[in-house]
């Protein structure tokens, strides 16, 4: 595997970003996926969870960080710690259920080593048994491997598997401001998880997600069997007032190319983006009763109506999700091998605020991203096709060229554009070449390598 993975140099990764073209290896390449998890998945800052997963002292819940399997957990210090999934013995997963309450220790099931909240090591069985052998200079003696960084970011866990790297706020920079404003719609400043994510299998690469959040050409192609329908019932039964939440939530999805185009995108440094900068699809929801109130009184009425306007559409924070702060959604891409990811859409409880907001929110995901959802079978179909259809001999090269300036791109500032570019998809290109030709520290190389 190893070998494997070193195959390709950095010359070679780069040669698969020219411009506005990305060769197909980057979606069907074995070799690839496992430079990413290598290189792009360890070196980028990517999410795991939310804090109010694990509320409580010992609280845990597993995941995956690119392929590496990981537990958040609140320690005894009421702080979130992300550790490797890995007893440092053995390499037996410690923790297999998706979340529980492990107490002040975990407790490794096959020769009951016992570790910290944060790690360290707690106890060793028959411990007499290692004297002498040195074990006390071996890592293996340290407890379970803490990942390189973790920032908890008003209530949202990221984690860089490299011990040493890009700074959060370098990373992410202005984009932080999504999660800002998803998080100020609450009045108390806060939100909670709202139950498990709906979980997803999609028989793709992991990047074709992640573009088509802000490709905005295909929405009134792809999904006119879905929302195209919807609107043709709706106009049948005379189109009466008021339009229901679901007919306000599927409907924009059949908007005109001018709609899309009118609502620009901005890109920022390191692959991330949104759509929706100046109106989006959530724009013209209904009010719902009393929201507006309760935030003006928490943060005035000037400063809720700015909070209130900012309707973005779909946000990415590079590599992997994707955050929706009008409904409170965040969607988590995870990938699995070169066509498979599996996709958990998450939704936030508005803390202080109405009750209908989480319910036109899980409407929200029920209907657009759900396994049984009409709107996310036609994407996933696009996506699957896709990779089927990159395997033929046909043209090995792959188009993103909407609107591309004829020259070289700087990427390194802030940029605003018609909402229809495909600036967005090159930014996160530009990211994934940078990523993926960084040099990992030994040290890091040696804890993925044990975890595997």
């Amino acid at each position: 595997m190893l070998e494997t993975r070193l195959t390709l140099k950095a010359e070679d990764i780069d040669s698969m970003v020219q411009g506005y073209q990305v060769h197909r290896d980057v979606y069907t390449s074995n070799e690839v996926y496992q430079l990413e998890m290598r290189h792009l998945f360890a070196n980028t800052w990517v999410f795991v969870g939310h804090e109010s997963q694990t509320p409580k002292q010992g609280d845990y819940f597993t995941t995956q960080i690119g392929n590496q399997p990981v537990i958040q957990v609140r320690h005894t210090d009421n702080g979130v710690k992300v550790l490797h999934n890995r007893c440092p013995h053995k390499g037996t997963k410690i923790a297999l259920d998706r979340e529980g309450n492990t107490g002040k220790f975990f407790r490794c099931p096959y020769h009951a080593w016992s570790f910290k909240t944060d790690g360290c090591l707690l106890a060793i069985p028959l411990k007499n048994g290692y004297e002498g052998t040195g074990l006390d200079k071996n890592e293996n003696s340290k407890g379970m491997k803490a990942v390189g960084a973790v920032k908890n970011y008003r209530g949202f866990i990221f984690a860089r598997l490299a011990k040493e790297g890009i700074d959060f706020e370098e990373f992410f920079l202005d984009s932080l401001s999504s999660i800002d404003n998803m998080v100020d719609r609450s009045p108390a400043g806060k939100l909670e998880v709202a139950g498990p994510p709906l979980r997803y299998m999609h028989k793709c690469n992991w990047k074709m997600l992640v573009e088509n959040q802000t490709d905005t050409c295909h929405p009134m192609v792809a999904h006119e069997s879905s929302a195209g329908t919807a609107k043709k019932i709706w106009k049948k039964l005379g189109s009466p007032k008021p339009q229901p939440p679901a007919m306000q939530i599927i409907a924009p999805f059949m908007s005109p190319y001018a709609f899309f185009e009118d609502m620009g995108i901005r890109t920022w440094p390191n692959g991330h983006g949104h759509t929706g900068v100046n109106h989006s699809i959530h724009s013209d929801y209904s009010a719902i009763p009393g929201y507006f109130e309760a935030m003006s009184k928490a943060y005035g009425e000037s400063r809720a109506k700015s909070i209130l306007d900012e309707n973005r559409h779909n946000t990415i924070y590079f590599p992997s999700i994707m955050v929706k702060g009008p409904i409170q959604q965040l969607r988590n891409f995870i990938p699995l091998s070169p066509d498979k990811t599996l996709v958990e859409s998450y939704i936030y409880r508005l803390i202080d605020a109405p009750d209908e907001l989480l319910a036109r929110t899980a409407m929200y995901n029920r209907m657009i991203n759900a396994p049984t959802s009409i709107v996310g079978h036609d994407d996933l179909e696009m996506y699957e096709r896709a990779q089927e259809g990159l395997m033929s001999d046909g043209i090995e090269w792959v188009n993103l060229q909407r609107l591309y300036p004829g020259k070289e791109e700087d990427f390194s500032k802030e940029a605003v554009e018609n909402g229809t570019t495909e600036r967005q998809m090159r930014n996160q290109f530009d990211a994934w070449r940078r990523f993926m030709t960084t040099t990992m520290p030994q040290s890091t190389v040696s804890a993925i390598e044990a975890a595997e």
